[in-house]
């Protein structure tokens, strides 16, 4: 997958001021190379939280529905927009019972001290409209927008917010503000393009690109977009994997296997690190090819696991050093 935009629309009236503010700028971030994904908040099945302590206790959230397929889509995202309209000076109730579901992140965190490989370099953006004018309109909405990203692993970039939208067009008459909105995406997304496109590929993307992806992204995300993939991805990550990688700090939970086809084409690899997949490996017309021989450790003893895991790291520093174009913040 190419750099990912994750737009969260909170707003309960289709094809809204909100949606118009979100389209603009997910549109504009296509048009520069991102791959994004529109999720339309109010017409999913997501239950409001229970309060029943669960991700504190057990770091899951129990609760069966749209939510465990979020997740996986705000660890996977460069990029958050959490767009919503003002009510009551603060976000609809739609877009905040996915805010307080997302507790279960802020709690492997701060409770598991566990961290999300792509914390440091994510980035979270407030889109809102409101219809009055008062000055503190957008008081209570941004302050929730800055611990939401917080819990969520985002840095805040703050908002593109504004004042007297209310009629179904009147986001298209302001003078700047779908303008403004092309212009903060091309700025975002910028800092993403000039990354050095990295592919670790393997067998069933369980455990050694699971891994391999997983450190570049937390030491280098600022000069590498790693990504992984399997020539036969299993149904589920290893769960001996997520354990080793908990011993160093890294929470792979919501990590889930993909297939090297998928990944090769959304991400145009600048150099594919192949490690055990043989003959399906795949062959990228323009990337680089680099091979490590490390041993498949899914199924194996858990000090097993960690050698492997401890080999894979050395490796990814090394590679690292040769990488020397960050984003800027």
């Amino acid at each position: 997958m190419e750099m990912f935009v994750l737009g969260l629309q909170g707003s309960p009236r289709k094809n809204g001021n909100t949606s118009k503010l979100l389209s603009a700028f997910l549109h504009q971030a296509e048009s520069l190379g991102a791959q994004t994904r529109y999720l339309d908040v109010p017409r999913m099945n997501i239950h409001p939280c229970r309060g029943c302590g669960n991700c504190e206790k057990k770091a899951f959230c129990p609760i069966d529905d749209d939510m465990q397929e979020v997740f996986p889509l705000l660890r996977e995202a460069d990029i958050i927009l959490m767009a919503t309209p003002v009510f009551f000076y603060g976000a609809t109730a739609q877009i905040k019972g996915l805010i307080d579901r997302s507790q279960v992140l802020w709690a492997r965190k701060y409770i598991h001290n566990l961290e999300d490989p792509g914390r440091k370099w994510r980035l979270g953006l407030l889109l809102s409209v409101g219809a009055t004018k008062g000055k503190d309109l957008f008081e209570g909405i941004s302050l929730t927008a800055k611990y939401f990203f917080d819990a969520v692993g985002a840095g805040f970039e703050g908002g593109l917010v504004y004042k007297k939208i209310e009629g179904p067009t009147d986001i298209e008459r302001h003078p700047s503000a779908l303008n403004d909105t092309r212009k903060k995406a091309a700025d975002l997304v910028g800092r993403f393009l000039r990354r050095k496109k990295i592919l670790f590929v393997c067998t069933r993307n369980a455990c050694r690109s699971q891994m391999a992806a997983a450190f570049a992204r937390y030491h280098a995300g600022d000069r590498i977009d790693a990504r992984s993939a399997g020539s036969a991805p299993a149904d589920a990550v290893d769960p001996g994997m997520v354990e080793v990688m908990r011993e160093k700090g890294l929470d792979m939970a919501f990590c889930r296997p993909s297939a090297i086809d998928t990944e090769s084409d959304g991400l145009r690899p600048e150099l594919v690190v192949s490690m055990g997949c043989g003959e399906t490996c795949p062959a990228v017309p323009g990337a680089g090819q680099l091979t490590w021989d490390l041993p498949d450790p899914e199924g194996e003893s858990v000090d097993f696991m960690r050698e492997v895991r401890d080999e894979i790291e050395k490796r990814v520093k090394a590679l690292i050093g040769s990488v020397t174009v960050p984003i800027t913040r």
